[in-house]
């Protein structure tokens, strides 16, 4: 796993019926992008050093974007298409 200041970890939530929690990654330790990484959590707003376990994964914005637009169009149903969602925290 690797990642650079401004991407995001989406900590996978198994087997509830949340979803995913969200990190700005605002600081990463290694020179080659490895954890751990200092982010900063989306729902509590709280910052943290975080070492990722095998439920985590690294989002560039541009793809956190799209994955939200994707389900925005299945949440709104057939012949919908929500507008992207641009420079969202």
């Amino acid at each position: 796993m690797h990642a650079k200041p401004g991407d995001w970890l989406i900590v996978e939530i198994a087997g509830t019926d949340q979803s995913a929690r969200r990190a700005r990654i605002e600081e990463v330790s290694s020179p080659d992008g490895a954890p751990p990484f200092t982010v900063r959590w989306l729902d509590t707003g709280r910052k943290g050093l975080v070492f990722p376990g095998p439920d985590a994964h690294v989002m560039t914005q541009e793809e956190l974007d799209e994955l939200d637009a994707r389900m925005a169009d299945r949440a709104a149903g057939p012949g919908h298409r929500a507008a992207p969602q641009r420079g969202r925290p």
